[in-house]
């Protein structure tokens, strides 16, 4: 007969952030696509407000980069120091994490039949699913940077032009990477944001995918923090 235990997953500070960054992701989702081709005008038909739509639109969407940049430095940092959990750990490519890897992915092909690891914590599996992510997520903002610095063709900034010689420092080599131009770097933010689409759906997914074959109460985490693991009695 089994019995449950009620296991602490996410911290009140993480759930937080999940959900900050869930709705961020949407807003620049969709104010980004309409950066690069506009595909609403404004209700208003009145052109002096219609005008501002396209500013409006950027300026969401250098408000959720922004906090995205503050969330990255975050979970950077929680992954080495957090109290909680230490996540860089699992990442370690030792045996035990390479063989957790293997055997939660193999749970997950074989739809549950197969069941060997603990998992009442984070496996590795899931640590090098969200640590691409957050790669991902990196990727986007050093690219993104580099559009927005490249408008400042001026070299000049509301606030100085530290700013954008900062921006150039820190990103140009992004046009070196992706092919030379902005136009590559363009590209190469569009495909990294379909990538992250395509990384969300999967992660709703999965989500689903344990509650239901688990059961265990995996989607509830995000929402309380825990989640209940099953217990043989003796």
């Amino acid at each position: 007969m089994s019995s449950y235990k009620k296991v602490e997953r996410m911290t009140a500070f993480m759930r937080w952030n999940h959900w900050i960054v869930a709705i961020c992701m949407v807003g620049a989702v969709i104010t980004g696509l309409y950066i690069g081709h506009p595909y609403y005008q404004s209700f208003i038909s009145d052109p002096a407000v219609d005008k501002y739509v396209m500013a409006w639109n950027r300026w969401i969407h250098f408000m959720a980069a922004i906090i995205f940049d503050v969330s990255s430095i975050v979970v950077a940092y929680l992954y080495f120091f957090s109290r909680f959990e230490k996540p860089y750990k699992k990442l370690i490519p030792n045996q035990t994490n390479i063989k957790e890897f293997i055997e939660v992915f193999l749970n997950l092909v074989t739809l549950n039949r197969r069941k060997t690891f603990n998992s009442s914590h984070s496996d590795s599996f899931n640590i090098v699913f969200f640590t691409v992510f957050h790669l991902l997520l990196l990727w986007m903002l050093l690219t993104g940077l580099q559009l927005y610095v490249h408008g400042l063709a001026s070299g000049l900034s509301s606030i100085g032009e530290w700013w954008p010689a900062m921006l150039h420092l820190a990103t140009d080599w992004t046009l070196w990477i992706t092919g030379g131009t902005t136009v590559d770097v363009r590209i190469s933010h569009h495909i990294s944001m379909y990538l992250i689409i395509v990384w969300v759906m999967f992660h709703v997914y999965y989500q689903i995918w344990r509650t239901i074959f688990w059961q265990e109460g995996d989607i509830s985490i995000v929402i309380g923090g825990s989640k209940f693991v099953k217990e043989e009695e003796k």
